[in-house]
């Protein structure tokens, strides 16, 4: 009796085997296909180095500001996390997906590996504008399409779930080193450049407006026009030249992580796509 039950159980336990094995092989090339599609959605990005992200997005900012800033630093497998709590009301991040990406009627096929995008916000601009990088990369790192994404967040721009800032205010790119788009309203085509300058916020201003001089020069000019667009002033020559050799170390360091961050010579404007 005990050996018939004993034969009996070993036969049940190969049986519930041989399924597992075949329900396995029948699932994998399903499961295969969902990671597959998933792992193409997904962000590729590589992280920076942490201390070097930091002082990155906090080179967005004056001096002055730096110590008592709040700083967002990117997990590509869930978004911006606060690396450290600020105390005076100011923000910094490195974007590797910039608010710009999603203006214009340019598809967006694939997530950029290469943007660089320090940036600092005053509190309007961290109820307001920060919101959009905030999302962005959290549905990035979700698996959200390009395409998809791109089509929401510009949904979400036409029907106000984005609103203009509270108040006049600021956004600070003082960092010696930007990587993203040249034109975004009609054009994916990207740079990398050493542009200090100051945006205030503009809501529904236009370049028109303001008798705008021409993108990336001396005078000010009018970007994203909207009710997230910005007022930009560059610094003085003189000012970016000391910001440059402030940061040589750290300019250095992302050359030599990514051939894209190199910055030309400093006789030349920016580097080829």
């Amino acid at each position: 009796m005990t050996v018939k039950t004993n034969r009996t159980l070993r036969q049940r336990s190969q049986m519930i085997q041989l399924l597992v094995l075949l329900s396995g092989l029948a699932l994998s090339p399903a499961a295969g296909v969902h990671a597959q599609a998933t792992g193409a959605a997904r962000s590729t990005l590589d992280p920076l180095p942490r201390d070097l992200e930091i002082q990155l997005a906090l080179s967005a900012l004056p001096p002055h500001l730096r110590a008592g800033a709040t700083v967002y630093l990117l997990n590509p497998a869930k978004g911006f996390e606060v690396a450290r709590q600020g105390t005076n009301g100011f923000s910094a991040l490195v974007a590797r997906t910039g608010d710009d990406t999603f203006f214009g009627a340019w598809p967006l096929t694939k997530y950029p590996e290469d943007i660089l995008y320090p940036i600092g916000f005053d509190q309007a601009g961290a109820g307001a504008q920060l919101r959009v990088f905030l999302d962005a990369a959290e549905l990035q790192a979700k698996g959200t399409p390009p395409a998809e994404l791109k089509r929401m967040i510009q949904q979400r721009h036409q029907s106000g779930y984005y609103k203009a800032p509270e108040r006049a205010g600021i956004s600070y790119m003082l960092a010696p080193v930007l990587r993203t788009y040249f034109q975004p309203e009609s054009s994916d085509s990207v740079l990398t450049i050493s542009f200090p300058h100051v945006m205030y916020f503009a809501p529904g201003v236009s370049a028109r407006d303001i008798g705008a001089g021409p993108l990336a020069g001396v005078y000010p000019f009018v970007i994203l026009e909207g009710h997230h667009g910005y007022m930009i002033q560059a610094l003085g020559v003189t000012e970016r030249a000391v910001i440059r050799k402030e940061y040589e170390g750290m300019l250095a360091s992302l050359c030599r992580l990514k051939a894209a961050w190199c910055l030309p010579d400093a006789t030349k404007g920016g580097t080829k796509p």
